[in-house]
């Protein structure tokens, strides 16, 4: 079957760009489409962010702070499930960072956490930032041996001030 492959676009579909400020002839000179003076008009000009008040206070500052978030100590994990490990290990190897890297079950360097979804049938070691203990269960029962490596804790900024002896002293180190 011959196809007759002449594609294209629409009519409207593709605009050509609107050249500004090339003189009167060409309708778009003068102010360039920007009107008259004022912040809009000048280069570098529009709003410097989203919620921006014209230099009044904006909203956002003006409503009291409430409440506290623990979003900036949460812990993150990447998550594997046992039956992917099943499917791809074989008997007597070595479950850890590296090899799920390897077999592409994890990308990145976040602590990994095994979940017990799926089935074992393979006994194999485990070198691990975390395990729930239903997984483990279930890697005992199969035969194999599970060793917890506590991933090392974020570093976090120090106080602004320093430490809490420049703060009592007043602020001088």
């Amino acid at each position: 079957m011959a196809h007759d492959f002449n594609l294209h676009a629409p009519v409207g579909a593709n605009k050509k760009k609107r050249i500004v400020g090339r003189g009167q002839g060409s309708g778009r000179g003068t102010t360039a489409g920007k009107g008259q003076k004022g912040q809009q008009a000048r280069s570098g000009g529009g709003n410097p962010y989203v919620g921006f008040e014209g230099g009044q206070m904006p909203l956002y500052r003006r409503l009291a702070q409430r409440g506290f978030s623990n979003h900036p100590f949460k812990q993150e994990w990447q998550i594997v499930n046992l039956g992917e490990i099943d499917k791809r290990f074989e008997s007597g190897e070595t479950v850890d960072m590296a090899s799920l890297h390897k077999k592409r079950l994890i990308k990145g360097s976040l602590p990994v956490k095994i979940l017990a979804n799926g089935n074992l049938s393979k006994n194999l070691k485990f070198k691990i930032d975390s395990i729930s203990a239903s997984a483990k269960e279930k890697v005992e029962k199969a035969g194999g041996e599970v060793t917890v490596i506590p991933a090392p804790e974020k570093i976090r900024p120090k106080n602004k001030m320093g430490s809490k002896k420049a703060v009592k002293a007043g602020g001088k180190k």
